[in-house]
């Protein structure tokens, strides 16, 4: 039925123009916004709609996984850039820089400013 189909994801922000900076000159993506008030955010191939919602409340899990060839240069980057890494109790093998590794594939979340959670993580090779 949806075969041909392009899909999308999309999530809410309570602040727009917060999220086009981050998503655009924090990340590097092609953040762009749409004449009905949502941003479009470009990843390799796909899209991600954005959007604000007043009574916004963040996302507990993931919404956005960056795969990446290389972890650690990814959180450098990314710390670099002023983005704080999320730390979960209970989740073992984080080592000092919030990447997990050791269980599945190596990871590491932060938060987007409206507080929903993203990754990078390196899948080994298949």
């Amino acid at each position: 039925m949806f075969g041909g189909v392009e899909a999308f994801s999309s999530f809410s922000v309570d602040d727009i123009e917060e999220a086009r900076r981050f998503y655009g000159e924090v990340l590097g993506l092609e953040a762009q916004m749409l004449d009905m008030g949502v941003l479009q955010v470009r990843h390799g191939g796909g899209v991600v709609m954005v959007y604000p919602k007043p009574d916004h409340a963040p996302a507990t899990f993931t919404v956005l996984n960056f795969p990446v060839d290389d972890i650690d240069a990814a959180v450098d980057g990314l710390t670099a850039r002023g983005v704080e890494m999320l730390r979960y109790e209970g989740i073992p093998g984080a080592d000092e820089r919030g990447v997990h590794r050791g269980q599945g594939p190596e990871i590491a979340w932060f938060a987007d400013p409206a507080g929903n959670v993203l990754s990078v993580l390196r899948v080994p090779d298949a």
